[in-house]
Parts: C-alpha cells; structure tokens; sequence
C-alpha cells in the first residue's frame, strides 16, 4: 500500500470518530442508547469516537442504520441527521448487505433495518439450480412466511413438506429445522419473512 493509501485510511477512521461523536450528540444519545440501538458495545463505540478503532463494515452499516444517516453522511461527506417532519432513505442496491453460501448454491439478501433483528426481519432469497438454504430451528414460536416471485419452491419444516410457484406464499414454523429447496432444476426467488414470537 502506499503511503498516500495509510494516509486516507487514518483520515478515515479520524473522520468516522469525529462524525460519529457529532451526530450521536444532536441526536442526544448517550453511548449506551447508540450501544442499544445498533447492536455495537458500548467499549467498541467508545473506541471508535476516540479513533482507537477500525470499524469493520458491518459494523459501520449498524451504525448507519441506528443514526439514520448513509455512509458518507457518517464520513461527513454529506452529514444529515432523519428530521421529525419525514424522511427518505433509499439503500442502493449494490449496498444492500448480502449473504452467500456458495455450498448451497444460495443468495439472502438483508433487506430489513438491524433495529429490527430478532423481531421481524425480511430477505430476497435466490437459489441456483438445485440451491437449497438449510436453517436450523429459530426461537421457539417463530414462523416464516414465504412468497415465491420465480420458479417453484418446496420447504421442509420439522416432518411437513410442501411446495408452491410464482406468486405462492407457504407459511411454516422456524422453530424446528427446516429446509427450502429450488425444483425442476430450475433457479428461483422468493421473499422470505421471519417473524420472532
């Protein structure tokens, strides 16, 4: 790496801690309302504003979310805070956080707030030809709901098995371990809905 590229990173971290000690400030939060808000430790934000940190991607998207402000707001590129009045926020595409699993031939992607993990969460799943996304049993009480755009889907849950196509939405516990498999060796894609009890 160049030395120009140390230089940016370390102008990075010192503008994160900056902006990040701001914006929670007008926003009147204390480390331990952020530490709630975004899932982040109270030691690791207290580190980040002090620059002591370099916070991982995840984590920056966490905090992102829980101040209502985008990644360059949090940068200080274009700083603004979610007014009382209303508010917009649009997340592109290519920054929508996904996760792969090349095993399974499968792709999620988070399209729900971290705020809301645990309680209601929602995704874009695509499955490959044969793709197939194994879960094991969420908490007990937990449902998925399912709504199959593509293709034809069949889901496992516990010893019940059942399978739809376009516009099909399957309902099913989470609280055991279940199963949803592409068919006819074809891709699909479907929203999927997990909702905690």
């Amino acid at each position: 790496m160049s030395r120009q590229g140390a230089i940016d990173a370390e102008g990075i971290v010192s503008k994160v801690a900056e902006t990040l000690r701001a914006v929670r400030k007008e926003q009147q939060l204390t480390l331990d309302d952020l530490a709630q808000r975004s899932g982040v430790s109270r030691s690791m934000l207290s580190q980040i504003e002090r620059g002591e940190s370099n916070p991982t991607l995840a984590t920056l998207w966490n905090l992102t979310q829980a101040l209502g402000v985008d990644f360059a707001g949090l940068l200080g590129t274009e700083r603004a805070a979610a007014e009382t009045s209303g508010h917009v926020e649009r997340l592109a595409a290519d920054r929508t956080p996904t996760i792969e699993s090349r095993g399974e031939r499968c792709r999620l992607r988070i399209l729900s707030p971290p705020a809301m993990a645990g309680t209601v969460e929602w995704y874009e799943l695509q499955l490959e030809a044969g793709g197939a996304l194994l879960s094991d049993a969420h908490a007990p009480g937990s449902m998925e709901h399912l709504t199959i755009l593509e293709g034809r889907i069949a889901v496992q849950s516990g010893l019940r098995e059942d399978e739809g196509e376009g516009g099909d939405t399957l309902r099913y516990r989470a609280d055991v371990g279940h199963r949803i498999s592409a068919l006819d060796g074809k891709p699909a894609k479907a929203l999927l809905v997990v909702l905690a009890s």
